[in-house]
């Protein structure tokens, strides 16, 4: 964070910190985790393109506080790379880009493109993806420019946006700390909806495998199962160190990949037998719920830059056959393929989560929907690992002893598990839960502040025929009336299931 009263320079001395294995990188864990690495701090000024202030004087960047610091960013990224060791390599990077956007909302996507229909959901898919990817490069392509800028090494995502503004043009100064909170508030949201998101999907899933699992099946509701896993939330939510997530984080990676590929099985086996004949456009009524379900599957933009600055060489991480444009190509394949072949396969029986529909009482399929709980079980942590480190903070600063710290921050995080608890039996519907947080917060991270934040950073050079401009507010007007149109259609649709209910066939194992 560059605090505003930063206005003198300040050094910091080195401190080694360990720093965390890189198998715990995901998506939730953006810069909070990286900056506890052994970094050298230089006191430096913060210039604009104008190098006349607007304070009149130069300002400064302020080292972070005294459980962290931050080294000065080369100008070469070998330099880079000499003054951070165990950086990884591309391959790693490739793997976690993919881990980082291969959640729960792929498993949601057949269930999006019924809002669709068939060829425009097929048809959306790349086209988000590309937008989406586009913005990921320009958000790393500013944050490496401010940082030259600065000469500070690395700049998380709100920080990015913060400086943005600060060394922007002169009207949007002011609003430089406005857009910092606003980013950690969107932040915090988009990861706690992931987590309530979590919690319906485990309990429905458990649910169907214990009620055919068990011959005389489970009298057991949904808000039962939710219950009985709220003590298993609170045991991983208190592991207190990222570092000591990385079997779990490996662990939920090898489940995943598993239960992936026998959901596939299921959906190409014997796919000529077509169900019903489904729509190739299902109407303009329900396409803002496919908006909120798709951009909510492409929750990797809190990913790239943290990833960007561990990687060996960096360089490659950007190219156009570069790690993160061949890791989300395969992304939008796999999205648009397990969205396309679901939909195709179920048709409109189709469920929150593709798991739901698997054949009952099949062995191998009750098997999927248990590993897939457990592999979001154990990822449930590392989505929470942002709102605990940007709200632990405040919450323990009024406390003075280590023991009350302590309890304030453990009282924290049961807090935090309980509220994603209440949010889930509020709405045991994983589709509706989806649409609403990527409408919501998706939207706004992966889509509305990248190229405001290019524009700003790079404001007035807005290259040839002014494409940055144009090119920013056309991203910018598709991801505000997704935006709108979305969170309007999410909250109609939840408003219908609290008036209704949900309309479920009968399981029959």
């Amino acid at each position: 964070m560059i605090p505003d009263q930063a206005h003198t320079s300040q050094i910091v001395q080195n401190e080694a910190i360990p720093r965390p294995p890189v198998s715990t990188i995901t998506a939730a864990v953006d810069l909070k985790e990286q900056e506890q690495w052994f970094v050298p701090v230089h006191h430096t000024q913060i210039t604009d393109r104008s190098s006349a202030p607007a304070s009149g004087t130069h300002n400064h960047v302020a080292s972070r506080s005294s459980r962290s610091s931050r080294s000065s960013r080369s100008n070469s990224d070998a330099q880079a790379t000499d003054a951070v060791p165990k950086l990884i390599s591309n391959c790693e990077t490739m793997i976690h880009v993919l881990k980082g956007n291969i959640g729960p909302g792929l498993l949601a996507l057949p269930e999006a493109f019924m809002n669709a229909g068939l060829w425009v959901g097929f048809a959306g898919i790349p086209i988000m993806g590309l937008i989406c990817i586009n913005c990921m490069h320009i958000l790393v392509k500013s944050s490496k420019e401010l940082c030259r800028r600065v000469h500070v090494s690395v700049l998380s995502y709100e920080e990015t946006a913060e400086l943005a503004f600060k060394t922007g043009p002169g009207p949007f100064r002011r609003w430089h700390r406005a857009v910092y909170y606003v980013i950690k508030t969107f932040l915090v949201i988009t990861q706690t909806g992931f987590c309530c998101v979590f919690v319906v999907f485990i309990s429905q899933n458990i649910q169907e495998a214990v009620k055919c699992m068990i011959p005389s099946g489970s009298s057991i509701t949904i808000y039962g199962y939710m219950g009985i896993i709220l003590v298993p939330l609170l045991v991983i939510a208190y592991i207190p160190n990222i570092k000591y997530l990385a079997p779990v984080s490996m662990v939920a990676g090898a489940a995943q990949v598993m239960g992936i590929t026998i959901c596939l099985y299921y959906m190409l086996k014997d796919l000529p037998h077509i169900q019903e004949h489904v729509p190739a456009f299902a109407g303009w009524s329900t396409l803002p719920l496919y908006f909120g379900s798709a951009i909510y599957a492409f929750e990797g933009i809190g990913l790239v830059l943290p990833l960007e600055n561990k990687m060996r060489t960096p360089r490659v991480f950007r190219g156009f056959t570069g790690v993160l444009n061949t890791a989300m190509l395969i992304v939008v394949c796999l999205y648009a393929c397990f969205g396309f072949f679901g939909y195709l396969r179920y048709g409109s029986t189709i469920q929150g989560s593709i798991t739901l529909n698997l054949p009952a009482g099949d062995p191998l399929a009750e098997a999927v929907k248990l590993l897939m709980a457990i592999a979001v079980y154990l990822t449930y942590p590392l989505q929470m690992y942002v709102p605990y480190e940007i709200l632990i903070p405040t919450v323990t600063r009024s406390f003075r002893s280590p023991r009350t710290k302590l309890v304030a921050e453990y009282s924290f995080r049961t807090a935090m598990v309980i509220l994603t608890f209440i949010f889930a039996i509020s709405i045991p519907n994983i589709g509706l839960f989806i649409s609403l947080i990527g409408a919501v917060s998706s939207s706004t991270l992966a889509l509305i502040f990248p190229p405001i934040i290019e524009l700003i950073t790079f404001w007035p050079n807005t290259g040839k025929y002014h494409w940055i401009l144009v090119k920013a507010g056309v991203i910018c007007i598709f991801g505000i009336v997704g935006f709108v149109t979305g969170t309007i259609s999410s909250v109609q649709a939840i408003v219908h299931f609290f008036k209704y209910g949900e309309e479920t066939l009968p399981l029959e194992c």
